[in-house]
């Protein structure tokens, strides 16, 4: 009992020192520091909504969703903005997913570290740390002018490629990282081909960043302005029919930031805050849709 004694009670005295132990003027500062820094990120992004809000909820309703401005028809409407910007996300998307996963699949899994790696890698840090305007000047003399496609959405889509392969490829080279090396030893061990792996196990079990990181691109391309306003123009005509859909896309078309500047330009404020107020919704929906859609597709969770 005496030697238990004399063992407990270090124990015990070690534990009340700790407890009453006071915090440092240091570590008080600091926590206040850390507190004020995200209460201060609330504050600001609830203040920018709320004023968003305040400024164009107004404006926004069906016949604006659904209409396009018209002074012969008496109406203001950004119908064809949205339909341009569906049109950018998907051409965009089309070109930009698959070379940026099979770049990120070809550093990872494939290439030996070496130069011709190391200059991929610097490629792609290079491409995303360009400003969009320059994006915009290239796409404008290369696509539009040395290629024939003018001010198109053609030409906007391959210029906004340039500017989220990065993003699409270091996000799904940083998931492909994240898979266990077990998973590919185990599927080598069992006579599975490497393609194969890569196709059943790899893929699936990196798709959550995957999706993240294609989301964050067409979050990207909802928001961009400056690379677009160069090469994609600023025509807001919603197609009539079916062979002025297909043709759309050799056609100039605004999206709705164009249209947002191109209305604070103008003077044209509450429609300006109402094209705000639908692109806040888009991005809040694009970050509900990452998380859910990771989520779903994070095998991990489910193995638990």
């Amino acid at each position: 009992m005496d030697s238990q004694a004399t063992v407990v009670m270090p124990q015990e005295k070690v534990k009340s020192s700790i407890a009453k132990k006071k915090q440092r003027k240091k570590d008080i500062l600091a926590y206040i520091a850390v507190y004020l820094s995200a209460t201060l990120a609330v504050a600001l992004l609830v203040g920018i909504i709320s004023y968003v809000l305040f400024k164009g909820a107004r404006v926004v309703n069906i016949s604006f969703l659904t209409h396009v401005t018209s002074f012969l028809d008496g109406t203001v409407g950004i119908a064809g903005n949205i339909v341009n910007t569906l049109y950018l996300i998907v051409m965009t998307m089309v070109i930009a997913t698959p070379i940026g996963v099979g770049a990120a699949v070809y550093l990872n899994e494939y290439a030996k570290p070496g130069k011709l790696v190391s200059i991929i890698e610097f490629a792609i840090e290079t491409l995303a740390g360009i400003p969009s305007i320059i994006f915009g000047l290239f796409g404008m003399v290369f696509f539009g002018a040395t290629f024939g496609l003018g001010y198109s959405l053609w030409t906007g889509a391959l210029t906004m490629v340039l500017m989220v392969l990065p993003l699409v490829t270091k996000n799904t080279k940083e998931a492909l990282k994240t898979v266990p090396d077990s998973y590919r030893v185990g599927a080598i061990g069992l006579g599975t081909g490497k393609w194969h792996m890569i196709r059943t196990i790899l893929l699936p079990s990196a798709m959550p960043g995957i999706i993240t990181g294609v989301i964050l691109a067409i979050g990207r391309i909802v928001g961009e302005s400056a690379a677009l306003l160069f090469t994609a123009g600023s025509a807001k005509i919603l197609p009539a029919s079916f062979n002025d859909l297909l043709e759309k896309t050799m056609q100039s078309g605004g999206t709705l930031t164009i249209q947002l500047y191109l209305s604070m330009s103008k003077g044209e404020y509450d429609i300006a805050f109402g094209i705000a107020v639908v692109l806040l919704v888009i991005v809040l929906e694009i970050n509900i849709l990452t998380k859910v859609l990771a989520n779903k597709f994070d095998l991990n969770k489910k193995a638990k």
